[in-house]
């Protein structure tokens, strides 16, 4: 079996063309979406990132705006750019670039954002809310999957699906989000027994680890869909995921490559939970 390769980068596409539309709908009635991103220190991972969001929005049509603080800036004058931002109503999303320094709380800092503009999905209240059963943000990364499965004509009510990783950032809120949608979900973690007896029960198969190439292709169920959030960059330079994507690709139905599948498509929600905020603020 030669698994069909998942174009990440078409299925955004198709996404911010949507998000163009329903912004120029807003301007229509005065209103454009706007998204402060907020980046502490010079790592350079975190400046692509962040250029690469601002890039996205201005594309898109949305206005963005990039507040750049030194490394050693305090934790309360972070604090404090977030509270200004929280009162500024041209900014419709917040987003404070991670990791943050050392002398800062994460935490603290995610949870001073307001959470209607909470862009990421990380505010304790959107997690609460996901809970729930009841988003009001959903976290880029499992959204942007979400939207995957539905682009692939996935059915998720009663499949069996299985997450590899049970970070806040993607395997916790992936696993809502697939149970939300009707799928039997088992949710794996660093100590999970034999992991593959799991993994080869999955119809749908998500793996967000940081371990490369963990799951091989005598792990994975023939003809599952496969959907790797791994990014991690070998000694050559070269970006690989948490999937051996050749020994996969000869079993599973589906696969998203390594980059450009799941890549992609978290700036591509990054831009709809901001577009949804400035929405929401005209009750649209």
């Amino acid at each position: 079996m030669n698994a069909r390769i998942i174009d990440g980068k078409a299925i955004s596409a198709a996404i911010k063309t949507e998000v163009a539309q329903r912004v120029h709908t807003l301007a229509r009635q005065g209103i454009t979406p706007g998204l402060a991103v907020v980046l502490v220190g010079e790592d350079p991972a975190s400046q692509v990132y962040v250029r690469n969001k601002a890039a996205a929005c201005e594309k898109a049509g949305l206005h963005s705006k990039v507040i750049r603080l030194a490394s050693d800036t305090s934790e309360e004058a972070l604090l404090d750019v977030v509270r200004e931002l929280n009162n500024d109503a041209s900014v419709h999303g917040i987003l404070v670039q991670l990791p943050l320094p050392a002398q800062m709380n994460s935490s603290k800092v995610i949870e001073t954002i307001a959470p209607a503009k909470d862009v990421d999905g990380f505010h304790i209240s959107n997690a609460g809310l996901l809970m729930t059963g009841r988003p009001l943000v959903r976290p880029c990364t499992p959204y942007g999957i979400m939207k995957i499965l539905e682009s692939e004509n996935t059915v998720v009510r009663g499949a069996e699906a299985v997450v590899v990783g049970a970070s806040n950032i993607v395997g916790k809120p992936m696993a809502l989000l697939l149970l939300a949608a009707g799928a039997t979900v088992t949710l794996c973690n660093s100590k999970t027994r034999d992991l593959g007896a799991q993994t080869r029960r999955a119809d749908i198969l998500v793996v967000a680890t940081g371990r490369p190439r963990m799951i091989t292709g005598d792990m994975i169920k023939p003809g599952a869909i496969v959907i790797d959030v791994g990014i991690n960059r070998q000694a050559d330079g070269k970006l690989t995921g948490d999937v051996e994507f050749e020994s996969a690709c000869k079993v599973a139905g589906a696969i998203t490559p390594v980059p450009g599948g799941v890549g992609p498509m978290t700036i591509a929600m990054l831009l709809v939970n901001t577009l949804e905020a400035a929405e929401r603020c005209v009750h649209i």
